[in-house]
């Protein structure tokens, strides 16, 4: 992975502004967006929905096993890391109130774990905590209750075992995880709109197997949706649909267009926005979801697409995601609303405490540090009241893009190299722009424990861009 740095902040345009919370600048898309195919061409695969586990009376009692094992990509056969022989794991379906029990067995070699991305939950116990090592031949079983007040969308699930979580993960160790009730918050012409899960992963394989070690994050790669390589997705000319749009990939970014459609923006990390704006593009760095409305345009094929992104380091050329066939309908688009749920801003709520968060790298070792410090998982490196609301900045020490992530809570962005961010929902993920300066104001809510902030490139925390926090 290229990286290289300097200390000197820049302001930064309005296509890396927008990118902080995946929503892109809005791109021209010019000509005629469809296409017909080929005659006698061979039709892409049908399109894979992962499988699903979903709660029943309050409860989703579910079981995987992790192991090692031969699968196919697309028309590769490789050796993988995964949940239940797949790719993409079981998706996990229940809503808010609800509990998971989830019966974890590792048939790895080395120790894994289970960390619930997202969730506003407790980090102790037999919860969401990522200090749990299962060790190879034992099963761990999580208990998850989901708060009655959670917010609804999507989320995820994925090894955090350190530092084996870059290569369990892009092995394939990660999967969705759905708090239920999303569409209840549109208006009643949209209830019971037609779903469909966008999880994004890429991976490298050498001699018939997914690498486990030397993950070069700027060597071609093979992009995937739901496990497939370009597969086929419908919608009818003017039919709405919900499409769960997830980065679960380990090191990469993904910059989304689907030609002749704009993204109405639901969700940014499963949070509902209080203003829903409408993007020709979406950038998605590693582990940010954006749940969206599509609307089927004229009826044709067109492609959905990830962008020519360059990372300041890394450069991830354009490539065919999937290939969305509108068939012709005379359906009439329903009307998209202006928002989801009513603003609960913190622009005007008291700040507490103020802290500053550095991301560096070690020019001369390569090790990537928070506070000039790698990772050490006995060292608080931030102790946090219950209750209380804290303004951090983010200091990007870097000429390459960090997604800076924190567990437990989210929060708010509030401004960027000094200006002020037009923020429409809370977030737990924010991408950092190369030699850049934010400010995020977190309210630290409901669970004491300690739990971990870091740099959403695995492979960068892998190396020592975490560090941890304790709430008391």
């Amino acid at each position: 992975m290229a990286t290289a740095r300097n200390t000197v902040f820049v302001p930064i345009d309005r296509r890396q502004f927008l990118a902080l919370i995946g929503l892109g600048a809005a791109a021209v898309t010019g000509g005629c967006s469809s296409r017909n195919e080929p005659t006698g061409a061979t039709p892409p695969p049908p399109y894979p929905e992962p499988e699903q586990m979903i709660s029943q009376d309050g409860v989703l009692k579910a079981a995987v096993e992790v192991t090692r094992e031969r699968l196919t990509i697309g028309d590769q056969t490789v050796v993988g890391t995964v949940y239940n022989g797949a790719f993409v794991g079981p998706t996990l379906r229940l809503r808010r109130g609800e509990r998971l029990e989830l019966a974890v067995t590792n048939s790895l070699p080395e120790i894994t774990n289970v960390h619930f991305h997202g969730l506003h939950v407790s980090p102790s116990g037999i919860s969401d905590n990522v200090f749990i090592t299962i060790q190879p031949g034992s099963t761990q079983n999580y208990v998850v209750d989901i708060p009655h007040n959670h917010p609804m969308g999507t989320f995820w699930y994925h090894t955090h075992a350190h530092p084996y979580t870059e290569a369990q993960v892009f092995g394939g160790l990660a999967a969705l995880l759905i708090v239920d009730g999303l569409t209840d918050l549109l208006p009643p012409e949209l209830h019971g709109i037609k779903e469909q899960t966008v999880a994004l992963k890429d991976y490298q394989a050498v001699n018939g197997a997914i690498l486990t070690q030397n993950i070069d994050s700027n060597a071609p790669t093979t992009r995937t949706v739901n496990g497939a390589v370009n597969p086929t997705m419908t919608l009818d000319a003017g039919e709405t649909q919900l499409w769960r749009l997830a980065n679960i990939g380990a090191d990469i970014y993904y910059e989304l267009q689907l030609d002749g459609h704009q993204f109405h923006v639901l969700t940014v990390d499963g949070n509902p926005v209080w203003r829903i704006d409408a993007r020709d593009s979406l950038v998605l760095p590693p582990g940010q979801r954006l749940d969206v409305l599509v609307q089927g345009a004229k009826a044709g094929t067109y492609q959905l697409k990830t962008l020519p992104y360059d990372q300041q380091g890394d450069m991830y050329p354009q490539a065919q995601l999937a290939t969305v066939e509108v068939r012709e309908s005379s359906l009439a688009p329903a009307a998209i609303p202006a928002k989801l749920v009513d603003s609960y801003t913190l622009a005007n709520t008291t700040v507490d405490n103020t802290r500053t968060v550095r991301f560096a790298k070690d020019q001369a070792t390569g090790h990537f540090m928070i506070d000039g410090q790698m990772y050490d998982h006995n060292r608080i490196d931030q102790q946090v009241k219950l209750g209380a609301v804290e303004d951090w900045t983010i200091r990007n020490e870097d000429k390459q893009q960090h997604p800076f992530h924190i567990h437990t809570n989210d929060f708010q962005v509030m401004s960027v190299n000094g200006a002020p961010y037009d923020a429409v929902s809370f977030q737990d993920t924010v991408n950092l722009p190369a030699n850049s300066e934010v400010v995020i104001r977190i309210p630290f809510r409901d669970f004491t424990g300690k739990f971990v902030y870091h740099c959403h490139i695995l492979n960068h925390a892998d190396m020592g861009m975490m560090a941890n926090v304790e709430v008391v």
